[in-house]
């Protein structure tokens, strides 16, 4: 095999020019394929990350019986929430878990009654992760002492005619199945680019939703946020190998229309990445047929030498997979640079954020991801077309007779 290695290996830069110019190309399209994953992983934290967060966080965990009444949002207590939260920080995934009440109701004024959540928020804890925090146009966001204070948005305030200062009326139920009512005051109005969330979700002081709601010192919701989308899984392990007992969900299952977009774009990306390959690999086929015909004469010398066709056809398959190998080398260094640099630099994206709703949602430029596996996956595909694009000429080659191939001008 080794013998093998060293002829294909000298045959591969017998036309230095031709071998280079293919190896750039295939390099060329992994690159790009490598630079394109990095950039939606970047396009995933901005958006869809964001997305979750804003949405309910990566890692929701409830009482149990939760799922089956989560339409209502029921309100049920968890039993000793703080050890869920010190468990979900305790991983290196996680950026931080929130205790919150999250229940059903109405805000209402002069200009109607508007169904919304209600949500009861650690102000502090959350203040440093929420998107709702950052993205105050008008007033400010709450404090944890806040009485009756309320935080909206602004697809609501348009439709309520409000602004800070005023006061609506909120009505909402108590565990025990009573509805609560109380005036509250707007001190602040988000606006995260997205009206269908503006206007049906409200924030206020977790305390004030403990007493409102007859909840004194309970939760009926903790939220994980993590670093990074697709670290669900261990945490959640690890949650439920600490704090069993609790029903623990990802967004992948609150959020069931995220997930099959998410999905659907990885489709759409792995038709892109195999249409881009079978053009490299018509490089190479391209490539190696003529280098069977060119070496005709050689490859009548090396079968009258003895050669068997078999080992015809393992010189030539070997001479496609060396090229292939080449470019998949040069296209994972030059990919891996790229997304490197602008993992750190960035794209700055704020032109474009109004296109869409979600992308609304992105805070200025774009981070791009290194992700290794994904590197390593491209190039053993690279490899794989190579050797594929390879075969027919390789067993083309073996199929000259040494004695015509002599003979050939």
């Amino acid at each position: 095999m080794i013998l093998f290695l060293r002829l294909a290996w000298r045959n591969v830069w017998r036309q230095r020019r031709r071998t280079f110019l293919i190896a750039i190309g295939m390099g060329v399209t992994m690159t790009l394929l490598v630079f394109y994953d990095g950039l939606i992983g970047g396009f995933e934290q901005a958006i869809y990350g964001n997305a979750i967060q804003l949405l309910g966080g990566n890692i929701q965990i409830h009482a149990p019986g939760y799922g089956e009444k989560s339409s209502k949002k029921p309100l049920l207590p968890i039993t000793n929430p703080d050890i869920i939260v010190q468990t979900a920080e305790a991983q290196s995934e996680v950026i931080a878990a929130s205790k919150r009440i999250v229940t059903g109701g109405l805000v209402t004024n002069r200009d109607g009654a508007f169904a919304v959540s209600i949500i009861g928020v650690e102000t502090e804890k959350e203040g440093l992760i929420t998107l709702v925090a950052s993205n105050i146009s008008n007033g400010r966001y709450l404090k944890a002492d806040d009485g009756d204070s309320i935080v909206i948005g602004q697809g609501l305030a348009i439709a309520m005619d409000i602004k800070v200062g005023d006061r609506i009326t909120m009505v909402g139920g108590s565990i025990h199945e009573q509805t609560r009512q109380r005036t509250m005051t707007i001190v602040g109005i988000y606006d995260v680019g997205v009206p269908s969330v503006e206007k049906n979700t409200i924030y206020m002081s977790l305390s004030e939703a403990q007493q409102l709601f007859g909840l004194d010192g309970q939760v009926t919701e903790v939220v994980v946020s993590l670093k990074q989308i697709g670290q669900e899984t261990s945490v959640m392990n690890a949650i439920n190998q600490s704090a069993p007992g609790y029903e623990v969900t990802s967004w992948e299952t609150s959020i069931p229309d995220l997930k099959k977009t998410m999905d659907m774009k990885t489709g759409v990306m792995g038709v892109l990445g195999v249409f881009m390959l079978g053009i490299a690999a018509i490089g190479i086929l391209n490539l190696l047929m003529m280098a069977v015909f060119e070496r005709t004469r050689e490859i009548g010398v090396i079968g009258a030498l003895g050669l068997k066709p078999r080992e015809i056809t393992l010189l030539f398959l070997l001479e496609g997979i060396l090229i292939g190998v080449m470019g998949a080398a040069i296209g994972a260094t030059l990919g891996t640079t790229l997304n490197g640099i602008f993992s750190v630099v960035g794209m700055n994206y704020s032109k474009f954020a109004n296109l869409t709703e979600y992308t609304a949602l992105i805070n200025g430029s774009i981070y791009t991801q290194i992700v290794p596996l994904k590197v390593l996956q491209h190039a053993v595909t690279v490899a794989v077309i190579s050797a594929l694009a390879a075969l027919y000429p390789a067993i083309e080659a073996s199929r000259r007779e040494p004695a015509e191939a002599l003979h050939y001008v």
